[in-house]
């Protein structure tokens, strides 16, 4: 059995195979789940939505919870520190079509954590269990897990709070190998996750700098796990799910996207921004994704990389914005576009 072919099953629902998108706020909207999932994604988290439904009229929670038009299964996260509450969210986003909860115990924002929720919940384990057994409890729908290794380097309790989540009825746990204080820097580890895996039953998902193909296969032969999560790596090269999957399957990377793919693919994903977000709002969002895409497209140095994406954020209409992707994108786009001064202009 190769590694691209491991069965697993969340609930119900069969991965498709062992790539997942991490839930990322501000980046797994709607149009890029749907981008992700039809480039090889097998299954997508939404974005961390608050488990206090008095915020939930605001428009960004609003667009967080559009789901329409997706394949199952639709999975939303819930962040919050109140038991009785989150499993108030969880009843709620079920009535509105959710086909699995996720709790997030792992997100390190000053913000989230200040509010004791995401990964500031790890220092409290007897809070963990009271949460973990309410939302179980609130849904008939399954309910997935995903935390951190710990709060700090001295406090490694992910185990503990594995072994506690299988107890309560958790289907699946996702487990980023850094703990909170690191936030994104340094090196993920991958003992703690390999720990957890030989301890439990349910699915475990390896988090954290999957960046390649290469990466990932390591990462799934060295922890055993069911799946691999991509968050980071997926921002500017959506590509990554196929390449992954294809490097399980045949042991050799595929071939990188042609221009003309990188074209269509680009175009596309602002297209569906703008309609999803409207014009004022799909514009601001759009230049974070052409930012990533610009840093991940070989065919420019780093300061033209930079250039290009000042030239671009100076753009505040959908049709430049077509206009110059479409320029781009095409050969030469360096040279031409840069000998042109200011875009803008």
């Amino acid at each position: 059995m190769t590694l691209s072919t491991l069965p697993t099953s969340i609930g119900p629902f069969a991965l498709p195979n062992r790539v997942m998108l991490a839930p990322m706020a501000g980046v797994t909207d709607r149009p890029f789940r749907q981008l992700c999932r039809r480039l090889g994604a097998g299954w997508v988290v939404g974005e961390m939505v608050t488990s206090d439904p008095s915020l939930w009229h605001t428009r960004k929670s609003q667009l967080r919870m559009d789901h329409r038009g997706e394949p199952g299964p639709r999975v939303v996260q819930i962040a919050g520190g109140d038991a009785e509450m989150l499993a108030q969210a969880a009843r709620l986003n079920a009535e509105l079509g959710a086909q699995i909860i996720d709790i997030n115990m792992g997100c390190p924002a000053k913000k989230v954590c200040n509010k004791a929720a995401g990964s500031a919940l790890l220092r409290d384990e007897a809070l963990v269990a009271e949460i973990l057994d309410a939302v179980v409890a609130a849904v008939d729908i399954p309910v997935t897990l995903k935390i951190r290794t710990g709060w700090c380097a001295e406090s490694n309790n992910a185990l503990r709070i594995a072994r506690l989540a299988e107890s309560t009825g958790i289907k699946a746990l996702a487990v980023h190998g850094r703990h909170r204080q690191q936030r994104y820097t340094g090196q993920a580890e991958y003992d703690t996750i390999a720990e957890i895996k030989s301890h439990l039953s349910i699915p475990v998902i390896a988090n954290g700098d999957i960046t390649s193909p290469e990466k990932a296969a390591e990462v799934l032969a060295y922890t055993g796990a069911d799946a691999v999560m991509v968050g980071r790596g997926a921002q500017g090269n959506p590509w990554i799910f196929q390449q992954i999957n294809h490097y399980l399957q045949h042991g050799e990377r595929m071939a990188l996207p042609s221009l003309t793919e990188r074209h269509q693919v680009l175009h596309g994903h602002l297209q569906a921004l703008h309609e999803f977000y409207g014009t004022t709002m799909g514009v601001r969002i759009a230049r974070k994704h052409v930012g990533w895409y610009l840093s991940d497209d070989q065919r420019f140095t780093p300061q033209q990389q930079r250039a290009l994406k000042q030239q671009f954020n100076a753009l505040a209409s959908p049709e430049t914005q077509f206009d110059w992707i479409n320029d781009a994108m095409a050969p030469g786009a360096a040279t031409r576009l840069l000998a042109k001064g200011s875009y803008a202009a």
